[in-house]
C-alpha cells in the first residue's frame, strides 16, 4: 500500500520550468504524460491530455486575450475537431489541422455573418454557404476565402443571381432573376454586366430549361434550402473529395463545363468584399423551373453592355446581329451556357487524343531541355531533326505507363522550337504545366472553316491546332526563314509557333498538331473579333448567325481605329515587313486577327443607376429612357490613362518579347496603360494598344466614339499560292471582280492587305 502511494506521488506533481512556465499533472519519467495543466509566463493556460510532453487528446486552452479553444489536440497542435471562440465574439466549430481550420466547419463572425462549409488552410475553400446578417445568402464554391466557381447569390429582397464567380466577383455566364419576375441572361465581368445578353420583362416567355444550382430557395421561394440539406451536401462533397485525393479518383468525378470569361453584372452591388454584408447571393431550388408564359415577344430585349453601361437595346427578333433571332430561347440559353469551348472530360471524343498529346509534349520537352542551349544549325531543320517514340499503354524502358491507347509520337525540329520558346521567354516547366498539367485542355465547339480543330490550354496561353499534311509541309519548308524573321524582328505580328507534333494511332490514323501563342490571352474581355484580309468577296457574316462568339469579317467592320502617331508608324512598319516575308514565301489567305476591348463611354456612366433601377423593376430601358447624346464637355473623357512605364508593375501579354512603343501623349516615352477599376498593362505592338474607335458612316452604333484596347496579329500563314489556288482565281474571276476575291497573286495580296489596313487604322487629322 505504501509502495502505491509513493508511485502516485512520483507521477503526479507540479514543476516550474527554467523558462518560468508551470506544469501540474501526470508525468512519465521526466516528461508530462496523461492529464495535466500547463501555464505559460504570458498567462496562457492549457488543461487537458498529454502524450510524451505533447498536447495530445482532448483539452482546453485559454489565452490572456480572452480567446479560447476546446477540442482535439495532436502532437502539440490544434488538430481534429473543436470549438474556437475569438476575442471579437466570433465562434468556429469544426475540423482543424495543425492550428488551421481544415475540412468541414461553421463560422459565426462577430458581425453575425455565418459561413458553413469546407475550409482549407484557415480560409473558406470548396463548397459552402455564407449568410450575411442582413439576410443575403451565397451558396456555391469558394477558393482561398473568395467566392470562386459556380455559385448562387440570393438577396433578401428576392433577386437571385446564378453565375460563375472569380475572386468574389460575378464573372462569367449566368442569369439573374429579379423579384419583379424579370430575368436577364448574359455575362458578367468583375461584377458588372459586359457583353451581349437577353432581358425578359415580367410575364415574358423565359427558357424553361435554365440550369440552376441545387441550393437556393424553398418551394415557396421564401428562403434558402434548409441547413440540414446543405450540411448533407457539403458533407458528401467532403467525403468524395477525400476519396478522390487519397485514391487518385479525381478524374472520375471531374467533368467540368466551360464557363466563358465574359461577364454581366447584377445591378445592385459592384463592390468587392466577400465577408461584407453588401455582397449578395442568388440561388434557385433544383425543383424550380422558370415557367413559360405566352406573351408578345417585344417583352424580350437583346442588350449589349460595356463595363456595366447599357449601350444597345432593341426588341428580340430584329436584325440586330447580336443573336440568332431564329433560335428558340431554350437553344440560346444552352449555347450561352456552353460558351465557345468545352473542357475535355473522360469519355469526350478528344479525350485519348489529348492524353497522347500531353504525354508526347511532356516527353519531348523533358528530353530536349537538359541539352545546353545553342544556336540552331542547318541540320536542326532537316528531315533527320525528329524525335520518334512509341508509347505502349504498359510503358517501356523510355516511356511511362499510361491510361490512353497505344500510339506513335513524332516531334519535328525540337531544337528549333526549343529556341523559339526561349526567344519568347517561355519557361520549359511553365510550358509543360500549361499544356500537360493536371487540368484538361479545352476544345472549340465549332472548328474553323479549314476543318482544323482548335484546343486551348487551361490557362489559355497556348492554342493547339490540327494541321493538314499540306500545311505541315509548308510550315517545315518555311521554318528556316520563319526562324530568322522572328529572330530579327522582336515585334513581329506573325503567329508564334512553339512546337509541331504528330500522333499516329495503331489503326494508322495520323493527327498533326502545331502549338501557337494565343494572342487573346488577356484578362480583359474581347467584345469584338475581326478576321481582316482586305478582300470583299464573301467577306461578310450573315446577321442571323452572329452571336458574341462570332469572328466577323471585313465588310462587317463598323469602326475605324485611331492610334497614336508613333504607334501607327511602328505598326505599319512591322506589317510591311511581315507581309514582305509572307510574299517571299508565296503565302496568301493570311489575315489580321483583330480583338477589341471597348471601354464604357464616360458620358453614359451617369445613367447606370437609373438603368439598374429600371431593370430591377422589370422595365426595359428602351421603353422608359434613351441614351443621352454625347456632349462636347465629356467627349474628351478617357476610358483609360497613359502613365510613365514602371517595370514590374504591369501585366504584359503572353509570350511577348518586343520593345515597348513610345507615345507622343507621354512625351515620347515608354508608357503603361491604366484602366480604372481593372489594372495596369504593358503597351506593346499589337498587345494592350489603346486607341479611339470612331463610327463609320454606315454603322448603326448609337455611340460616335469609344476608347478601346486592341489586340492584333497575323494568322493563317500556311496557304501557298499553288496550282489549286491559281485555278480558283481563274474560275472566280469569271464571275467576280478579280481584285475582290481572296485568291490572288502573293504580291497583289500583300499590297491589298496593307492598303486595307491603312483604311482601318487611318492617320489622325
Amino acid at each position: 500500500m505504501a509502495s502505491a502511494e509513493t508511485s502516485d506521488a512520483e507521477t503526479h506533481r507540479g514543476d516550474t520550468l527554467p523558462n518560468g512556465d508551470v506544469y501540474v499533472g501526470n508525468f512519465d519519467g521526466l516528461v508530462p504524460h496523461g492529464m495535466g495543466k500547463y501555464m505559460w509566463t504570458d498567462g496562457a493556460l492549457y488543461d487537458g491530455e498529454w502524450d510524451k510532453s505533447k498536447m495530445t487528446g482532448r483539452g482546453i486552452i485559454q489565452w490572456p486575450s480572452g480567446a479560447s479553444y476546446e477540442g482535439d489536440f495532436r502532437g502539440g497542435f490544434i488538430d481534429g475537431t473543436g470549438t474556437f471562440k475569438g476575442v471579437d465574439g466570433s465562434v468556429y466549430k469544426g475540423s482543424w489541422r495543425m492550428n488551421k481550420k481544415q475540412g468541414m466547419g461553421t463560422m459565426v463572425y462577430s458581425n453575425s455573418d455565418t459561413y458553413e462549409g469546407l475550409w482549407n488552410e484557415g480560409l473558406p475553400d470548396g463548397y459552402g454557404k455564407y449568410t450575411w446578417a442582413a439576410g443575403n445568402i451565397y451558396i456555391g464554391n469558394w477558393k482561398s476565402g473568395n467566392m470562386n466557381g459556380r455559385g448562387v447569390m440570393q438577396w433578401i429582397h428576392g433577386d437571385t443571381l446564378d453565375c460563375n464567380w472569380l475572386n468574389g466577383f460575378a464573372h462569367g455566364k449566368g442569369y439573374c432573376k429579379y423579384a419583379s419576375g424579370a430575368c436577364y441572361i448574359g455575362t458578367w465581368d468583375r461584377g458588372v454586366k459586359d457583353g451581349h445578353g437577353i432581358f425578359y420583362q415580367p410575364g415574358s416567355k423565359i427558357p424553361c430549361n435554365l440550369e440552376v444550382s441545387e441550393c437556393a430557395t424553398n418551394n415557396d421561394g421564401t428562403g434558402a434550402s434548409s441547413s440540414s440539406n446543405v450540411k448533407a451536401k457539403i458533407g458528401l462533397l467532403f467525403i468524395l473529395q477525400n476519396m478522390c485525393n487519397k485514391r487518385g479518383l479525381r478524374r472520375f468525378f471531374h467533368r467540368p463545363k466551360r464557363i466563358s470569361n465574359g461577364t454581366t453584372p447584377i445591378s445592385y452591388d459592384d463592390s468587392r468584399n466577400h465577408l461584407s454584408q453588401h455582397l449578395c447571393n442568388k440561388s434557385l431550388s433544383s425543383n424550380e423551373r422558370l415557367r413559360d408564359c405566352d406573351v408578345h415577344k417585344d417583352l424580350v430585349y437583346e442588350r449589349e453592355y460595356v463595363q456595366g453601361v447599357l449601350i444597345l437595346e432593341q426588341p428580340k427578333g430584329k436584325d440586330s446581329g447580336m443573336l440568332d433571332s431564329g433560335e428558340t430561347q431554350e437553344n440560346t440559353w444552352q449555347k450561352q451556357e456552353r460558351g465557345p469551348m468545352e473542357t475535355i472530360y473522360k469519355g469526350h471524343r478528344s479525350y485519348f487524343l489529348m492524353l497522347n498529346l500531353q504525354l508526347g509534349i511532356r516527353y519531348t520537352v523533358g528530353k530536349i531541355t537538359p541539352v545546353p542551349l545553342r544556336e540552331v544549325r542547318s541540320n536542326d531543320f532537316g528531315p533527320r531533326a525528329r524525335i520518334r517514340m512509341y508509347f505502349p499503354c504498359e510503358g517501356s524502358q523510355y516511356t511511362p505507363p499510361h491510361c490512353s491507347v497505344n500510339f506513335f509520337w513524332k516531334d519535328y525540329c525540337p531544337m528549333v522550337f526549343r529556341n523559339l520558346r526561349e526567344m519568347f521567354h517561355i519557361d520549359a516547366a511553365d510550358y509543360m504545366m500549361s499544356i500537360c498539367g493536371g487540368d484538361s485542355l479545352k476544345e472549340l465547339s465549332s472548328p474553323g472553316k479549314s476543318g482544323s480543330i482548335f484546343y486551348l490550354s487551361q490557362d489559355e496561353r497556348f492554342v493547339i491546332k490540327t494541321l493538314r499534311k499540306s500545311e505541315l509541309k509548308i510550315l517545315l519548308k518555311m521554318l528556316p526563314k520563319y526562324y530568322n524573321h522572328v529572330k530579327a524582328y522582336d515585334n513581329t505580328l506573325i503567329t508564334k509557333f512553339f512546337g509541331v507534333h504528330r500522333i499516329t494511332l495503331k489503326a494508322g490514323k495520323k493527327v498533326r498538331f502545331v502549338v501557337m501563342g494565343n494572342m487573346f490571352c488577356t484578362e480583359l474581355r474581347i467584345h469584338r473579333k475581326y478576321d481582316l484580309k482586305g478582300s470583299t468577296q464573301g467577306r461578310s457574316t450573315k446577321k442571323q448567325k452572329i452571336n458574341e462568339n462570332t469572328t466577323l469579317k471585313d465588310l462587317d467592320l463598323s469602326h475605324a481605329f485611331h492610334v497614336d502617331r508613333p504607334w501607327r508608324e511602328a505598326l505599319f512598319r512591322q506589317i510591311a515587313l511581315d507581309s514582305m516575308f509572307l510574299e517571299s514565301q508565296s503565302i496568301i489567305d493570311y489575315s489580321m486577327l483583330l480583338g477589341i476591348h471597348f471601354r464604357a463611354p464616360q458620358h453614359l456612366k451617369a445613367v447606370m443607376p437609373h438603368q439598374n433601377t429600371l431593370e430591377s423593376s422589370g422595365i426595359s430601358s428602351a421603353t422608359d429612357c434613351t441614351i443621352p447624346p454625347q456632349s462636347e464637355d465629356t467627349s474628351s473623357s478617357k476610358g483609360f490613362l497613359l502613365v510613365a512605364h514602371e517595370p514590374g508593375t504591369t501585366v504584359g501579354g503572353s509570350h511577348i518579347r518586343g520593345s515597348m512603343v513610345r507615345a507622343s501623349e507621354g512625351g515620347y516615352e515608354e508608357v503603361d496603360l491604366v484602366l480604372p477599376g481593372t489594372g495596369r498593362f504593358r503597351v506593346q505592338l499589337g498587345v494592350n494598344m489603346p486607341a479611339q474607335a470612331r463610327k463609320l458612316l454606315e454603322s448603326t452604333d448609337p455611340i460616335e466614339e469609344y476608347d478601346v484596347v486592341l489586340y492584333l496579329g497575323i494568322i493563317d500563314i500556311l496557304q501557298e499560292y499553288n496550282m489549286s489556288k491559281r485555278v480558283e482565281h481563274a474560275v472566280k474571276s469569271l464571275k467576280f471582280d478579280p481584285l475582290s476575291i481572296s485568291s490572288v497573286d502573293p504580291n497583289l495580296y500583300s499590297k491589298r492587305f496593307v492598303s486595307f489596313l491603312e483604311r482601318v487604322f487611318p492617320e489622325q487629322d
